[in-house]
């Protein structure tokens, strides 16, 4: 692949849907990949929502205008949805403006979808699943399977994790913690709870609790802290409440050991991120976390809501500081192999040259 000439409209092959204004995870994940990918090939966004480029961005009609012939070598363009109504706007431009374009769907998400949807997909070019377990919810095989990267070069571990944890001055020796949105689904209250058990054995060891409260679970968070002011233990489980998305990376290096103990999730790009920086991690079994973490080795899956072995398993790897380095080493070097941004950019265009 060439490096892309983005001043000649014509040289574009690649559209990416992004119709939610809203930020979320599938934004995140397709704004990284495409500032990977525009390293390789001339590429367009089809909406303006968080855009830090504005020449990335491109119209709906602009779209029509430019796919209604091919490209130069006779190729089609590729349009990658991530979402349902993405995958309507590229099927409006294909069958009503007639653009020539090749549909590409990814799916993360892990449940069974309606007939609608599935009637849609079907209609795909080709689906990519993110995860062999939201392949696996799927009405039909995917074509193949390509899972999410994270950015390598911005969560990396401090050289001294200690001192790292030190100088963010939340008190103690040693970090651990969970971030990401502060609610019942996220299993927050599991993390509190094993917490307020076992830090009374382990004086120099914090907690954080990274991320935002909004007002319909702030009940549940008040009760949360209750409970760890009564266990006396306020100034050592700490909510942070939400941060700048500078100060994660930083937090995320700098600690020993981080949770993730979701009811479900898509994906879950905490675990990675967590054992890039050399994280210890201890998770549930949700998401593609059971395929990314190895048992014993990066860290522990533990069933989902099993309050007692989530108990259990934060007291090991308290225990023993000497594990969770060692894990967090192994957790980096699978990550850096398997789970990083670049790999996901490349991958996803050299099977988007395979439909051309």
């Amino acid at each position: 692949m060439k490096v892309p000439n983005e001043q000649n409209e014509e040289e574009i092959s690649l559209i990416l849907g992004n119709s939610n204004p809203n930020f979320s995870g599938v934004t995140s994940t397709m704004l990284q990949v495409s500032a990977e990918q525009r390293k390789w090939v001339n590429l367009r966004i089809m909406g303006k929502h968080h855009l830090t480029d504005p020449d990335l961005y491109i119209s709906f009609w602009d779209t029509v205008r430019l796919c209604r012939k091919p490209l130069k070598n006779g190729k089609f363009r590729v349009f990658h949805a991530r979402r349902v109504d993405e995958m309507i706007q590229a099927l409006i431009l294909r069958y009503l403006f007639r653009c020539k374009l090749k549909i590409v769907f990814s799916s993360a998400a892990q449940r069974k979808r309606s007939g609608s949807t599935v009637w849609i997909t079907r209609k795909m070019d080709a689906v990519v699943a993110v995860s062999q377990r939201s392949a696996g919810f799927l009405a039909d095989p995917p074509d193949i399977v390509i899972p999410h990267g994270i950015q390598t070069h911005l969560y990396q571990p401090a050289r001294n994790k200690a001192l790292a944890w030190q100088a963010l001055g939340y008190g103690g020796k040693i970090g651990i913690g969970m971030l990401g949105r502060v609610r019942k689904q996220k299993g927050v209250h599991h993390f509190v709870r094993a917490c307020i058990a076992s830090l009374p054995k382990y004086p120099d060891v914090t907690a954080v609790i990274v991320g935002a409260i909004s007002s319909s679970h702030r009940e549940f968070v008040e009760q949360l802290k209750s409970e760890v002011e009564e266990a006396g233990l306020s100034s050592r489980i700490i909510f942070t409440g939400e941060l700048p998305f500078k100060q994660i990376p930083q937090i995320f290096s700098a600690l020993s050991v981080v949770a993730a103990l979701s009811d479900n999730e898509g994906f879950g790009l905490t675990v990675p991120e967590a054992m890039s920086a050399e994280a210890a991690v201890l998770a549930t079994d949700a998401g593609a976390w059971p395929e990314i973490i190895r048992q014993d080795i990066d860290g522990y899956v533990v069933p989902v809501n099993a309050s007692d072995e989530i108990n259990q398993k934060l007291d090991v790897l308290l225990s023993d500081t000497k594990r969770c380095e060692t894990m967090g080493k192994r957790g980096r070097e699978r990550v850096l192999e398997h789970y990083s941004i670049e790999r996901e950019a490349r991958q996803l265009l050299e099977f988007f040259e395979t439909l051309r």
